[in-house]
């Protein structure tokens, strides 16, 4: 079945039907009707960003019937319409520790664009090589591409510009009703995955959820162009404004060292703005976050082109949402603490790594960073992606229960996409056995990720 075929059944498409005759000057005489759905699947997914991608192809994949909601136009999240394109870490201490569909998305989408994969053989000293040069970057535009076709041939149903509005539990099945453009669907689904970001679905749904006083702040970003850095009189120009400007050079001299000695590709020129208190749990907040973002950096746009060499100074590009690092997380069965994740500590329960050092940005004043020691890798217990007092219900991405630190680290891409693959793969095996997700059998749940290229955490003899 081809991808035009796959839409057609999806509903995505019509075929072999005509356009309305119209005459000419002729008025289409009817109203603007919103259609109410009843729609009966097996799993799904609400978010299609980093983790929601990959949790719906994992369920597909494996014959679910696959329903995924993004509010969003594309698939990708913050790897896409973040800007975040340069997803990590997938390698630790010479050895790749996280797999699966996530990297093969990742993959792809580098062969395709002929871009080059860091040499994971050197581990990064976090001095003259730091962690962030195993992070790979990818085509965002075309990543998103891949993804949906992904999952279109892996028979998911994709819902664009649709929010979950309520969220409800009876006998043993969740209704999922969603709102968007001229549609209003009641969805009833066997297995519920929050790959939201926010806890959104399950904040509906009413379990407890953490979240600190304040939040790390978002990025906005962004890539500057029409000046040239090597030009320019620095002594004329701010030092807090250094920086910024050699952000955007393609290739500055460091690099050009560092990557013909390591081999390691080229740093993707990007630069972005703090967004102080980012929040995109609401509409308003993610509205808020947005707003700033664009204004911050009209403001530094204004300000740079004052200074001389700078006065053709142009916007190349900005993405069109601020990149949220941190929001709501789920009261789990578990909470991942900081003392389990820079001790590496292996769980029974472990179905994914994670390999990031803590990473908490400091209101845009700091950053404290933490790294883990030579061969320690976390990992991530299935219990910490089940809420407390919930039936068939779990959730992947940075929304895990875990505290502040930990989180920190767990939320970066691919230990986002780890977590993805292994919730849906519990779903589907709780559909299979008709149990809730923290009763699944472990051993068949390692091994449906493994058969599936991903990687699970084994425990020290």
């Amino acid at each position: 079945m081809n991808r035009r075929d796959v839409l057609a059944k999806m509903g995505a498409i019509s075929v072999g039907m005509a356009a309305p005759s119209l005459a000419k000057g002729e008025v289409y005489h009817k109203p603007y009707q919103v259609q109410r759905r009843k729609i009966d699947t097996q799993v799904v997914v609400i978010g299609g960003g980093t983790a929601g991608v990959v949790a719906a192809i994992q369920a597909g994949r494996e014959g679910m019937k696959t329903t995924l909601i993004e509010s969003g136009s594309q698939l990708g999240g913050t790897t896409t319409t973040g800007g975040v394109c340069f997803p990590g870490i997938f390698h630790a201490w010479g050895k790749q520790v996280i797999g699966g569909i996530g990297w093969e998305l990742v993959l792809e989408a580098v062969r395709l664009n002929d871009d080059i994969l860091p040499n994971f053989s050197i581990v990064p000293n976090n001095t003259s090589i730091r962690h962030w040069r195993h992070q790979v970057s990818v085509n965002g535009a075309l990543y998103a591409m891949l993804a949906e076709e992904k999952c279109v041939e892996a028979g998911v149903s994709i819902h664009y510009y649709e929010s979950p509005t309520e969220v409800k539990f009876h006998n043993g099945r969740w209704t999922v009703t969603t709102m968007g453009k001229g549609v209003v669907n009641e969805i009833t689904c066997d297995q519920l995955i929050d790959c939201s970001g926010n806890a959104a679905a399950a904040s509906i749904a009413g379990f407890k959820l953490l979240r600190e006083e304040d939040v790390q702040p978002g990025s906005f970003i962004f890539r500057l162009g029409g000046y040239d850095f090597d030009s320019l009189d620095l002594s004329k120009i701010p030092q807090e404004y250094h920086s910024r400007l050699r952000q955007n050079m393609l290739i500055n001299e460091e690099v050009k060292v560092e990557s013909s000695v390591n081999n390691f590709p080229p740093t993707v020129p990007y630069n972005y703005v703090y967004v102080h208190g980012a929040d995109s749990s609401s509409a308003e907040l993610h509205t808020k976050a947005n707003l700033e973002g664009r204004a911050e950096l009209l403001k530094l746009i204004r300000k740079l082109r004052t200074f001389p060499g700078c006065e053709k100074l142009k916007l190349v590009t900005a993405q069109p949402e601020t990149a949220v690092r941190e929001t709501y997380r789920i009261d789990g069965l578990y909470q991942v603490t900081h003392e389990d994740y820079v001790t590496g500590r292996v769980f029974e329960d472990s179905i994914s790594y994670s390999f990031y050092p803590i990473d908490l940005h400091r209101n845009g004043q700091s950053i404290y960073q933490e790294f883990l020691k030579e061969d320690v890798v976390a990992t991530i217990p299935l219990r910490a992606l089940i809420p407390k007092g919930s039936q068939n219900f779990l959730v992947a991405g940075r929304c895990l229960s875990s505290d502040r630190l930990s989180n920190s680290a767990l939320r970066v891409q691919a230990s986002c996409m780890g977590m993805g693959q292994a919730a849906a793969a519990a779903a589907v095996l709780a559909i299979r056995h008709r149990v809730t997700p923290a009763n699944v059998p472990l051993a068949e749940l390692k091994a449906m990720i493994k058969e599936h290229g991903g990687i699970v955490p084994q425990a020290l003899a």
